[in-house]
């Protein structure tokens, strides 16, 4: 009797390679399923039940298995040639793309995305025209289009009925006083553990760090304070948020500019940021507080500093406690404060956002410029 079709024993980096294919799943459909035949063949799998888990030929399973037992890894990108006569017009191309990227759901299906046998199904189904197309057939032409499989994505609308004020009295401040405009902003909770990120390395050595289970260092919030004409960035690493906080964020912006000129204060609607006692300060010591709207703290100019921020203090790290984890962060903070614009670049913009006020005479969308 001859012996049962299975393939060699895998070396450790072709088992792992397999995993990797088979759990983050690969872009290239082929690669994942020949690699899923390969691990379940090692696992002891015959080939008729690789067959039927696959929903696959027995012989293709067995031609997967010899081509890994000949040629190894290699055996995962099959070099295709010739084919037969083009089965669909230009037409039914179309109809067939116009059909993938509609939901399911108007079409009288019930789920919600397709997936290629689903669509293959449906298709076969179209009442009025015949649409023989097989699987890899329809992932060639999805591909051929530039018709890929993509992540759903979602996004906030501002429900804020103040909205557009907001944003005008932020852009005014702005181009009017930016030497008198200030932004604070918190982002946490910072932990104690390795955090991923990226570098530079030689392909396919790239940096390792430990993996850890136990937190027991507890938390940080970074409080930070940016100065828009000046081009400077500072803040704290307390431990919680709180409006005892904000408050002393906002007296350290005052101490910044201890003229006793009016200054403004970009912040967001977070509860903590405005509490009758931040309030009554800010008035008796002429600051303003300019609230972004809700759900649109992109608005905030120190929002784009706070990313840098995390890329190249918090990410790739792995720091052994909150001192050290504090001490990086203000490192770059003096960094980024010793290689802040020159000032005269600062002028310079300055001076264009005047001379184009002065030549419009108006805001942009038609709009009068705004009182101090």
């Amino acid at each position: 009797m001859a012996e049962p079709v299975r393939v060699r024993r895998l070396t450790d980096q072709e088992g792992q390679k397999l995993q990797q294919i088979v759990r983050r799943g690969s872009t290239n459909s082929v690669r994942y399923w020949r690699a899923m035949m390969l691990l379940a063949s090692a696992g002891g799998n015959r080939v008729p039940v690789i067959a039927q888990l696959m929903q696959a030929d027995e012989d293709t399973v067995r031609d997967v298995i010899h081509a890994f037992n000949e040629k190894g890894l290699a055996c995962l990108d099959p070099r295709w040639a010739g084919g037969r006569p083009r089965q669909l017009s230009d037409d039914d191309e179309d109809f067939v793309i116009a059909t993938a990227t509609t939901r399911p759901v108007k079409l009288g299906q019930p789920f919600t995305r397709w997936s290629l046998r689903k669509l293959v199904a449906y298709l076969h189904k179209v009442h009025g025209r015949v649409i023989r197309i097989g699987r890899e057939a329809l992932r060639c032409l999805l591909a051929r289009r530039g018709v890929t499989f993509q992540r759903t994505k979602t996004w906030k609308e501002s429900p804020d009925p103040e909205r557009k004020t907001k944003l005008d009295r932020i852009e005014h401040v702005l181009e009017r006083f930016p030497d008198r405009v200030f932004a604070f902003d918190e982002f946490g909770p910072l932990g104690i553990r390795p955090t991923a990120g990226s570098g530079w390395a030689d392909q396919g050595h790239s940096g390792r760090l430990p993996a850890t289970y136990h937190r027991t260092h507890g938390v940080r919030y970074f409080h930070g304070c940016y100065s828009v004409g000046h081009d400077r960035l500072w803040g704290v690493n307390p431990r919680k948020k709180g409006a005892e906080n904000t408050l002393a964020a906002l007296k350290s912006l005052r101490a910044a500019r201890p003229d006793g000129a009016p200054i403004y204060v970009i912040l967001d609607n977070l509860s903590a940021h405005k509490g009758a006692d931040i309030r009554r300060w800010a008035k008796k010591h002429k600051v303003e507080l300019c609230f972004t709207p809700t759900y649109a703290s992109c608005a905030n100019p120190i929002e784009a500093h706070f990313g840098p921020l995390r890329q190249f203090t918090i990410a790739n790290s792995h720091h052994p406690n909150h001192t050290v984890q504090t001490r990086t962060l203000h490192a770059y903070l003096r960094w980024h404060n010793a290689n802040a614009r020159h000032h005269d670049v600062l002028a310079a913009e300055r001076k264009e956002r005047a001379r184009i006020r002065s030549e419009k005479g108006i805001r942009w969308g038609g709009r009068p410029a705004l009182a101090a």
